[in-house]
């Protein structure tokens, strides 16, 4: 498949399908002029049903062998799209039947040589869809686990996925077994809020908001209208908000279309616009943390008098003496104050523990909620016990609770505020990306010539494919595009953390979200909505942060049993210490001033309870791993979750590929060496005809080298090449004019009986020795001349691995290229293993011999050869420029392509995985002191003990300082090395 040679983002490359020049002499500044006969490119809508193949492909063995399918199926006509994926060796082909059929798509296949097979089973696998829906309510990791069973078990689910820290279920399911609303009903079955964020990841949708009078007559004509364009895959109208929601294809189609196609329903008595947005996951964040605000502070309207009552008037003798006045038998006027000014705060403010409680019980599970309930209904219900008592006896002395069970409710509520509001910063590098995409954009309107007749300021939302924008300076850039007109330099620092602003002309891809500086650009829009790179990232930051680290199973084991076991705990300490009271196994001295033995048992009871927190566990992996991963994002390194970040911290042995990755990916031909006495034009002219057929970047280096010798008004047809060939690893052969060609190696003019002069060797021997590759070239059996290739190494190549060096990490080169370049690059680089000459297959052998060794491997590639490798290592790196699937098969991508960003990366994992410990630390060691200190075992010798509010206040602030420790990743700083480095190269690409 055609890949791009830059490419600055994690899962796909900006294509561009235009071809032919455009010129740079605009009519005047704001209305450029293109070439006659050249115009911006429009959908192309063909009539008939759209159809779609799949085939097995088998003897592909590399890119080369992938394009060759590719070309060869796009040559034929009826073609809409065609998708090689060779490492699965299969072919998806989108076709209009009308012209082209599967019988013909196959033939094609098999003419460039490969053994084809349609696959009609493949078609007919339900394919599954994700959706993600945002939970309100959990407070634990108990509840998580709770609403994560209860999803898995539904029929049709395949996976969920449940995150506490973000509050977001993942459902992976088949749509034709369960849909997203039910889902959405489970989890509110549950008893938990939920809130459908997306419905599938491969959608782009958008809703609209139509003003008219919508009867079913219109709704239905609308419905229809929209259905019947092409690319529409669902249409749902909500009649009550007069809210049409699309879910569509943004190559096909987009929302202008739709606004059109409503527009002209009826006699054009309605009117379509962007429907308001007024929800939003941050929206629902801050909803939350205004919620627990309000709580809070209503709490404190009643707390804040029940602890004067409590612990202040009791000791001003007048204040107190009115307080103690009695109001029937022994019930003070101070008691009844107390119960009344507590209550609401128990049952009112305190009602969503309750809540919280009765959820969890129900599905036979124990969270937070459940301790605080129980904690305080204890000292609440026995509060009312004593104060009723009081009320009926004429000599008993009550003692009161309230404060507790108030000040416990109020300092809990206060920590879940606080958390909320630190949970809420861990996901602000989410939040910063989606702020990216500017709200508009200028849209351009070009006649048939190419010059500009209009322009008009549109919502961003409203861009649709080849749409043409005018970028102005300090503007950002609304949509992922090529340039067709103008040049500046664009700042992508915050799509890619490169700090350095980028040139940009006339033919070059620019990204969303980045900012222009200082020039005005034309920009023909190539990805849009789902598909643009800056939506690509976010998905992925957003996947990153739902997966769990392995880590974090060790919390859910210990979570799973830690409530019950603090009830078992929290009872077992009440009755020790109330029999150890009643049996007189401690002096009455110990005992408090106008509290018994039932009542100090009590307070032991309620403070173990309360001062257990499982929330600290269950925060203490995913926020660090949200926060690591969002700042990794910023400095251009997308971590894909927490097996990532797990594993990249023990990483000690590194594997490299060569061409892209050590070296700048970007290959030219030096020199050119005859053996024979022909024309060097005419040599190029045959050796480009059969080269022009692979994708491997020698190949392209070769061919761009030959277009040097035609003339700009030369056709630039190349001659055609039969019988194409190419031998993974080895180069290519064809039959070009009659003659028969062999491009590649040494050892494919060994395997085909070439035979090799003196002087050849000699060449390629000196060739090799300046670590450039060179090329040997046959026709007809004799060898007629070799061709040096040079891919210069990247900067920062040699003081990379010497850093690597310092960091304890063994480097090894794994290339596919000849061994005297491979050790000359390894030498350069200071890299002492090399493997060279290596097949796909044999570089994933070469890991899995390294991990059978005991080293924790990581690969570092770029290319479709290297993603065997890059699913065999612990942690696949693949350079951001490299291929689609290279950066799907790896764990980690480079934006950058910097070989430095390997070193970021590990650093970052490291520090990340630290502070995952420390929070264990924090979580499990705070547990683990303060049960026992609530359980009174200071008290017999140091009189120490823990008031339940107090506890309570502790359990809350556990929680916060396992998020806030989490928070203090965003002082990250790479190692300073690395800017001493970047310096460098500055100062090398000025000279």
């Amino acid at each position: 498949m055609a890949v791009s040679a830059i490419r600055v983002f994690a899962t796909a490359c900006i294509r561009s399908d235009r071809s032919g020049d455009l010129s740079s002499r605009p009519h005047y500044p704001s209305m450029p002029r293109y070439p006659k006969g050249v115009q911006v490119e429009e959908n192309l809508m063909v009539k008939g049903s759209e159809a779609k193949a799949l085939f097995s492909v088998i003897g592909m063995t590399c890119s080369a062998c992938a394009g060759s399918v590719e070309k060869a199926v796009k040559r034929l006509p009826g073609i809409r799209d065609a998708a090689v994926d060779v490492l699965n060796n299969r072919a998806q082909v989108l076709f209009y039947p009308s012209f082209v059929n599967e019988e013909t798509i196959r033939e094609a296949i098999e003419d460039v040589g490969f053994e084809t097979t349609l696959l009609k089973e493949g078609l007919n696998e339900s394919p599954s869809q994700i959706c993600r829906i945002q939970i309100k309510g959990m407070t634990c990791t108990s509840c998580s686990r709770t609403v994560e069973s209860v999803l898995q078990g539904v029929q049709g689910v395949l996976k969920a996925q449940v995150a506490l820290a973000t509050e977001v279920a993942e459902v992976k399911y088949d749509p034709k077994l369960v849909n997203y609303s039910q889902l959405v009903e489970v989890v509110e079955d549950t008893g938990f809020e939920a809130i459908l964020i997306s419905t599938g990841e491969d959608k782009s949708k958008i809703h609209l908001k139509v003003d008219g009078l919508l009867t079913d007559q219109y709704t239905s004509l609308i419905k229809n209208s929209l259905e019947a364009l092409p690319g529409v895959e669902d249409v749902d109208i909500d009649l009550m908000l007069h809210k049409v929601s699309i879910a569509y294809k943004p190559d096909q189609t987009g929302p202008r279309n739709f606004i059109q196609a409503i527009e002209s329903v009826g006699s054009r008595q309605f009117m379509a616009m962007l429907f308001p947005e007024v929800g939003g996951r941050e929206a629902h964040r801050e909803e939350e943390i205004k919620k627990y605000y309000l709580s809070f502070l209503w709490s404190l309207v009643f707390t804040i008098p029940v602890f004067l009552l409590s612990m202040v008037f009791m000791y001003i003798p007048g204040i107190k003496n009115k307080l103690d006045t009695k109001i029937v038998n022994m019930l003070s006027v101070g008691e009844l104050l107390r119960w009344i000014l507590s209550t609401p705060v128990q049952f009112i403010i305190g009602r969503r523990f309750y809540s919280g409680a009765y959820k969890a019980l129900r599905h036979g599970s124990a969270n937070m909620d459940v301790l605080i309930a129980l904690g305080t209904n204890a000292a609440y219900f026995y509060s009312v016990y004593s104060v009723l008592r009081a009320a009926t006896s004429e000599n008993f002395k009550s003692m009161d609770f309230f404060e507790t069970s108030a000040m416990l409710i109020s300092f809990i509520l206060l920590g879940k505020y606080l958390e909320v509001l630190a949970k809420g910063k861990t996901s602000e590098a989410i939040a910063k990306l989606m702020n990216l995409a500017p709200e508009t954009a200028i849209l351009l309107t070009l006649d048939s010539k190419g010059n500009v007749i209009n322009e008009e300021e549109i919502d961003s939302q409203l861009i649709q494919k080849n749409d043409v924008l005018k970028i102005i300076p300090g503007a950002k850039i609304a949509s992922d595009g090529l340039v067709i007109w103008g040049q500046s330099h664009v700042n992508e620092s915050m799509i890619t953390g490169e700090a350095r602003p980028v040139a940009k002309r006339k033919g070059d891809q620019v990204i969303g979200g980045t900012l222009n500086e200082n020039g005005v650009l034309h920009v023909q829009a190539t990805r849009v909505g789902s598909e643009s790179s800056l939506a690509q990232i976010v998905r992925l930051v957003e996947s990153a942060q739902m997966a769990k680290a392995p880590v974090q199973k060790v919390a859910d084991r210990i979570s799973k049993y830690f409530v019950p076991l603090v009830i078992v705990i929290s009872f077992s300490t009440w009755l020790a210490w109330f029999l150890a009271g009643k049996y007189n196994g401690y002096p009455k001295s110990w005992l408090p001033s106008s509290m018994d033995s039932f009542q100090l048992a009590l307070q032991f009871g309620i403070s173990v309870m309360v001062i257990a927190c499982p929330c600290a566990l269950g925060l203490a992996t995913p926020t660090a791993v949200m926060v690591g991963t969002g700042v990794g994002a910023s400095k251009g390194v997308l971590i894909k979750g927490g097996q990532a970040l797990e594993s990249a911290h023990k990483v000690n042995c590194i594997v490299f590929d060569k061409t892209g990755t050590l070296t700048v990916g970007k290959p030219v031909v030096v020199s050119t060496k005859l053996l024979q006495n022909m024309v060097l034009r005419e040599f190029y002219e045959l050796v480009a005809a059969t080269e022009v057929n692979s994708e491997h970047p020698l190949a392209k280096a070769i061919v761009e080298y030959a277009k040097k010798f035609r003339g700009d008004g030369e056709c630039w047809a190349w001659p055609e090449a039969r019988d194409f060939v190419s031998i993974t690893g080895h180069g290519v052969k064809a039959t070009v004019q009659n003659r028969e060609i062999i491009v590649g190696n040494k050892s494919l003019m060994l395997e085909s009986n070439i035979p090799i002069p003196v002087d050849a060797e000699d060449i390629l021997a000196e060739t090799e020795g300046m670590a450039q590759t060179g090329i040997l070239v046959s026709m007809n059996g004799q060898m007629v001349g070799v061709i040096a290739i040079s891919d210069p190494l990247k900067p920062s190549a040699k003081e990379a691995i010497s850093i690597l060096k310092s960091m304890n990490i063994k480097s090894i080169m794994v290339t596919g290229d000849n061994w005297g370049t491979a050790n000359s690059i390894a030498k350069e680089v200071g890299i002492e293993t090399v493997v060279a000459e290596a097949k796909p297959d044999q570089k994933a052998e070469r890991v899995k011999e390294l991990q059978a060794s005991g080293l924790t491997v990581a690969m570092v590639g770029d290319g479709i050869n290297d993603s065997p490798a890059l699913v065999a290592a612990d942690v696949g790196m693949a350079i951001g420029a490299g291929t689609d699937i290279a950066i799907e098969a790896a764990d980690i991508v480079l934006m950058k392509s910097n070989l430095e960003d390997v070193i970021t990366a590990i650093d970052l994992s490291r520090k990340t995985f630290s502070r995952i410990r420390l929070n264990y630390i924090w979580a499990l060691g705070y547990n683990l002191l303060g049960i026992p200190i609530a359980a009174g075992v200071m008290f017999p010798g140091a009189k120490i003990r823990l008031p339940p509010w107090v506890a309570g206040a502790a359990m809350a602030a556990s929680s916060v300082s396992v998020v806030f420790c989490s928070l203090l990743l965003k002082n990250y700083r790479r190692p300073k090395v690395l800017d001493k480095l970047e310096v460098c190269e500055i100062m090398i690409e000025r000279l």
